[in-house]
């Protein structure tokens, strides 16, 4: 008798916890909802401060880029006209010995020293032209190249050795630091 008293028991204990422990489906249903809403709740607070921290991350960045850009701009204006005020400053002493000769060239008796002021003064300014990375591009006897010469003209060539080859230049072609700046205009022999 005692052990169905015992099982009695148990099984009373047992349902009284499934009575606490189960509610109505309406009741899970509220309990479901309301768990829900708070980890729903949760999960867009967390997501919130993410959205938040990004935001502030890309609004930093494109004020950061946007300081770079502007600083970099102006660096690159001022470099230009540095730039520019050093080529001008080497540029003066040339100009000075054209000045100094177009004040003597009415007086001057002797040909042949104007002549030699000239050649110096042109070599001033080749040499003033080579200091800044200006380079003559050769042409004379060179197999035409598109990329350094401009035909402007063909002429028959006088042998099978001339053919292709640059006959005479027009013009002198020049290159900036190893940049074509100018087109050797040339005449090729076909």
């Amino acid at each position: 008798m005692e052990k169905n008293t015992n099982k009695s028991q148990q099984t009373q204990q047992q349902k009284d916890k499934e009575i606490k422990n189960h509610q109505s489906p309406e009741q899970q249903d509220t309990t479901n909802q309301q768990t829900n809403c708070q980890e729903l709740e949760e999960k867009v607070n967390e997501l919130q401060n993410q959205l938040n921290e990004l935001n502030d991350r890309y609004l930093r960045l494109a004020a950061e880029y946007d300081n770079y850009r502007k600083r970099t701009l102006k660096e690159k204006a001022e470099l230009i006209k540095t730039a520019g005020e050093k080529v001008i400053v080497n540029l003066l002493p040339v100009m000075d010995d054209f000045e100094r000769a177009l004040e003597h060239i009415d007086r001057a008796s002797d040909l042949e020293a104007l002549k030699e002021g000239v050649k110096l003064i042109y070599n001033h300014f080749q040499k003033f032209l080579k200091q800044e990375g200006v380079e003559e591009i050769e042409a004379l006897g060179k197999p035409l190249d598109t990329d350094l010469h401009e035909a402007v003209q063909q002429v028959p060539a006088e042998s099978e050795e001339q053919k292709g080859k640059i006959v005479q230049v027009v013009q002198k072609g020049y290159k900036l630091n190893d940049k074509v700046i100018r087109h050797a205009k040339v005449i090729v022999a076909m």
